[in-house]
């Protein structure tokens, strides 16, 4: 068996280490440098600046859009009280119920303005319910001017239903200027019809928005205070703690 030469080893050596050594730098440099990437991109997470605590991003929150209803007293149902020269009661629960929800809506509540015997009525779910109703339109006396607010005597759910009702008294007395007649609330409110259909959970109260006899031109012409006292005893109650 012959053997190599000496001097074609060497020879064959110096022809091989171009093709083994020049990968091998290659290598080792795309190596250094993803390591590299690696250290710099972990590097802001790991050593957070001694003056600003590193935060973890945290997922947004859902969207809260609370849902209100409004019923619009006696609307698709009847008339109820009629003035001398043809108002009458359920014009002016429309007409104030629809600008209370277009407020509420612009502040990103969920409104229904629902019918007095609204078929929606059964197991409704809210953050609140508000029935508006206005009292006669004959003269009684001079002491018949002011509002009414009341809710379920029987209410699955007092605390909160009677914070509703706190809330609605001190916004709307404060925006109208009416007086409170907490003695002359009704068994009819108390016992209001839609506080027996809706949701036990769900918290309500019924309002008397003014006489139509000697509260009439706050509730025509000034509704605007009306509109703004009902919109602020909602906020006052559903953003309560939120």
């Amino acid at each position: 068996m012959a053997y190599p030469r000496a001097e074609d080893e060497i020879l064959g050596l110096r022809k091989l280490f171009p093709r083994v050594l020049f990968p091998l730098l290659f290598l080792a440099l795309l190596l250094i440098g993803l390591l590299g990437s690696l250290w710099l991109y972990r590097k802001p997470a790991e050593t957070p600046s001694e003056h600003e605590a590193y935060i973890a991003p945290q997922p947004p929150s859902p969207s809260r859009s609370p849902r209100v209803g409004l019923v619009a007293g006696h609307l698709g149902h009847d008339s109820g009280a009629v003035c001398a020269d043809g108002l009458t009661e359920v014009e002016v629960n429309t007409t104030i119920a629809r600008e209370v929800a277009r407020r509420l809506e612009a502040l990103g509540y969920t409104v229904d303005v629902l019918e007095e015997f609204d078929e929606r009525l059964h197991g409704y779910r809210a953050a609140a319910l508000l029935s508006i109703h206005a009292d006669s339109c004959e003269y009684i006396n001079e002491l018949a001017t002011g509002f009414k607010v009341a809710r379920a005597q029987a209410d699955a759910v007092p605390e909160r239903s009677d914070r509703l009702v706190a809330c609605l008294i001190s916004a709307y007395g404060r925006s109208t200027g009416l007086r409170f007649h907490k003695d002359s609330i009704t068994y009819d409110m108390t016992d209001y019809h839609a506080f027996r259909e809706i949701a036990a959970e769900t918290p309500a109260a019924i309002i008397e928005i003014g006489f139509l006899y000697l509260d009439r031109d706050l509730l025509t012409r000034g509704r605007e205070r009306v509109v703004e006292g009902i919109v602020e005893g909602l906020r006052c109650f559903l953003e309560e703690g939120r």
